[in-house]
Order: structure tokens, then sequence, then C-alpha cells
């Protein structure tokens, strides 16, 4: 990303990126301290929403439990879900968008299961000429940024699954 000016304002853009990128590591890092500090029952509902903030979505689970999602796309690299049991305390806290949970997601499943599985998309694009629709989620293959993949689901029309796949992260390149 270059940002381009000309006089007195002039060196502001480049103080700009700097400031974003250390802002994304620090909610990077305030969410890996978070997950540190969460522990499965013991913590509570109120611990996990002072941690992560307020959820994407709630979802309904087992025996009265609650699934909570916290989003961290289009920039981030994780999706995280949290399962509140029906005293209040958490029962289970993961990072969903791992190659094992890619490997679940089999033809024919529906777009709910697959959203309820993997968190809100990056990105949803439409093909109306073919009838399909491809939802990207970014995510880490590795310890690294250079690591940085996205992983597509796409649905027929009928908006189940018909195919998955992987591929670098475009905006690698885009240096």
């Amino acid at each position: 990303m270059a940002f381009l000016s000309r006089g007195p304002a002039a060196g502001r853009g480049a103080a700009f990126v700097p400031a974003v990128l250390l802002a994304m590591a620090g909610l990077v890092a305030c969410d890996l301290q978070g997950e540190r500090e969460l522990v499965p029952g013991q913590s509570t509902e109120a611990d996990v929403r002072q941690r992560f903030g307020q959820p994407e979505a709630v979802w309904s689970g087992a025996d009265g439990a609650q699934v909570y999602e916290f989003n961290r796309q289009p920039a981030g690299h994780r999706n995280y879900m949290a399962t509140i049991g029906a005293d209040g305390r958490l029962l289970k806290f993961e990072q969903v968008l791992t190659p094992a949970n890619f490997a679940r997601i089999e033809a024919g499943m529906p777009m709910e299961a697959v959203r309820r599985m993997l968190g809100k998309p990056m990105k949803v694009t439409p093909y109306p000429l073919t009838g399909e629709t491809h939802y990207d989620w970014r995510y880490l293959d590795g310890p690294v940024e250079s690591d940085s993949k996205i992983f597509t689901v796409v649905f027929d029309a009928d908006f189940r699954v018909s195919r998955t796949l992987s591929t670098r992260d475009p905006a690698l390149d885009r240096n």
C-alpha cells in the first residue's frame, strides 16, 4: 500500500501505515493473551466477553449451551468460537480457521453449517452466470504472516458445498 501526498501533509500517510500495522499486531497479541487467560470450566461468559468483546453471532448449542462467534476477518487470520454452558461457564474456546476444520467440510453441506463451523467469511463473491457463490476466509498455514492463505468454499445455486480450495493469500504479493 502506498500513500502519495505533497505539501504540508506529506509524511502523514507514511506514519499511518505503521500505526495500522501496530494496531493489528496489538489485536493479535490481545487475542493470544485472552486465549491463555480463559480456562474451560472456570471462566465465565463475562470473562469471555471482557476479553473478546461483543460476539459477531450467537448460536444455539447442545444441552442449553450457546456458541459465541468472535470474528477477526477480513484483516485477521483467526475466528474464535466460545461454547458457554447453560450454567454460564466456558466449556470450550477454539480458533476455528484450521486445516483440520477445513477437512471436515463435505460436498453437499448447507451454507449455514459451514458458516457455523468457520464463522463469518472475510469475503462473499456471487457468480451469477455459473450460479456459484464463493466464501473466503483468511488463515495462517504456519507460524508467520508469509504463511497466509485463503480458504474458499464454493457453494452451488442451492447454497450447498460443491468444492473447496486453498490458495496463497494474494495480499502477500501486493507490496
